[in-house]
């Protein structure tokens, strides 16, 4: 899709949502089909593995989101939450962001298969606990790998939503154990809620073959750049491709959302490799070696001393 098509598909979401209250998202089949305005450039409509029509959303330079309204059978689905809102092992860690200790404003667990990297974000490295300490993860793992055939999901974050007051901000999951083109599978169990999409305002034009880069300008808050999803209980939504790297998401904060809500989120981490291993620590020495010598041109007040010899094997010493 050109960005003038996903101009238009986002005007025609806008229109929808002004003519309609209950029309402002994306929430089954009839009206996803409605919100894409070039059906078949944009458009891969299956049956899923279990039940629903799924509907592929193309966004343009590499991204795309899988949504699958009836991914669940109810009465099972619901049979699960009671499950995890007993028996998972929630926790609401103290953040660090900017600095300053933030209360994470949601309940969280994380499991993952042996042999992965300590997920941390924030300041916070939560405890993996193990996928055998909870069989029932095991089974909706399994068909989360019916309904997305070639996918291999070893870790998961639980998220738990005790009401409309508890959220998460606009981030992406932009992180090297989950490489260039991550694929996310979010499965929501309980009250349904609004997930939203709006893409990064990049300082250069980027292709689907180009490296990711944290450096970017201000991100644009316009609901004109918004896409919209209500996901309700038993829902998939998937994030592929280039979606960590061009787009953000978000679940606000919502006064009508007077209950609970679960998400689960699978993804698949790589094992670090000695090559891996290796790149990070020579990333951690470059970046000590330019805060050498940012402190030697402050001291010189100003005056930047070339150092030839300052480089990676003064670090090393």
């Amino acid at each position: 899709m050109n960005n003038n098509s996903l101009r238009l598909l986002l005007q025609r979401q806008r229109q929808r949502s002004l003519s309609s209250s209950s029309s402002s998202s994306v929430s089954d089949e009839s009206s996803s089909k409605e919100a894409i305005f070039h059906p078949t450039e944009t458009e891969n409509v299956k049956r899923g593995a279990i039940g629903g029509t799924m509907t592929t959303f193309d966004l343009g330079n590499g991204s795309e989101v899988v949504h699958l309204p009836r991914f669940l059978p109810r009465d099972r689905a619901w049979d699960w939450f009671h499950y995890m809102d007993k028996h998972i092992p929630w926790s609401r860690p103290t953040l660090t962001i900017y600095g300053r200790p933030l209360l994470q404003p949601r309940d969280s667990c994380y499991i993952a298969s042996e042999g992965l990297p300590q997920l941390s974000y924030s300041g916070h490295k939560p405890h993996a606990y193990s996928w055998d300490d909870f069989p029932p993860l095991k089974d909706i793992l399994h068909e989360v790998h019916r309904a997305l055939p070639g996918s291999r999901f070893n870790s998961l974050v639980l998220n738990r939503y005790k009401g409309g007051n508890d959220y998460v901000s606009w981030h992406s999951d932009e992180e090297t154990a989950y490489g260039l083109t991550p694929e996310i599978a979010s499965v929501t169990f309980g009250c349904e809620r609004e997930f939203l999409l709006k893409k990064k305002p990049s300082r250069i034009a980027r292709g689907p073959r180009d490296e990711t880069t944290r450096k970017r300008l201000r991100t644009s808050t316009s609901k004109d750049d918004q896409l919209s999803f209500t996901l309700k209980h038993g829902s998939l939504l998937v994030m592929r491709g280039y979606t960590q790297r061009d787009w953000l998401h978000s679940v606000p904060k919502r006064a009508r959302a007077m209950s609970t809500r679960i998400n689960l989120t699978f993804r698949e981490e790589t094992p670090p490799s000695g090559a891996t291993q290796l790149t990070n620590c020579l990333r951690v020495e470059a970046k000590i070696a330019k805060i050498v010598k940012a402190h030697i041109s402050f001291w010189f007040q100003g005056h930047f001393l070339e150092l030839p010899a300052l480089d990676l094997a003064i670090i090393k010493r």
